[in-house]
């Protein structure tokens, strides 16, 4: 697979869709979990998302269950805990691992294109976050530590750049 084009993904509503939906738009895809202390970023990724959706972006959100239990909930509990806690309109994806021999392909791409820190691939913790251009190709990965608002510069300009 050479572009996130490639993927398809279960959306928090069980229906598979293909990513090829967001072709041309800056992404930014997150690992998120409703019961973690980052969580709160639900609020910035929102702000991130109606700031700049008119002008070609989309966060993703992928709840994962992997660090510390904190996405317990099944998809209708996390899209009613999204909607009714942080009115989350960005769209939101089904339970997926992002580590391990069942880390969803997405996931595996994601990793390989833009390893972490030292170079390691792993997904360290709920909120890591990978900037994806128009092209369909990894710009860059964030840490959990990264808040919303401190990549609006890195959103601004991918969203500026020539496909």
């Amino acid at each position: 697979m050479s572009t996130i084009y490639d993927f398809t993904a279960r959306d928090i509503n069980g229906v598979d869709q293909s990513l090829d939906t967001y072709r041309g738009r800056v992404l930014l895809v997150v690992n998120v979990a409703s019961k973690c202390g980052f969580t709160p970023q639900y609020a910035g990724l929102e702000e991130l998302y109606r700031s700049y959706r008119d002008d070609g972006f989309t966060v993703l959100g992928f709840p994962c269950d992997q660090f510390g239990h904190q996405e317990p909930g099944d998809e209708a509990e996390i899209r009613s805990f999204c909607s009714t806690q942080y009115d989350i309109t960005f769209p939101l994806y089904a339970k997926v691992d992002v580590n391990g021999p069942n880390a969803h392909p997405l996931y595996r791409w994601l990793k390989g294109e833009k390893p972490g820190v030292f170079g390691t691939e792993g997904i360290k913790w709920n909120f890591t976050k990978f900037l994806v251009g128009r092209d369909g190709q990894v710009i860059k990965r964030y840490a959990p530590t990264d808040t919303p608002s401190g990549l609006k510069d890195d959103v601004a300009r991918a969203l500026s750049a020539p496909v």
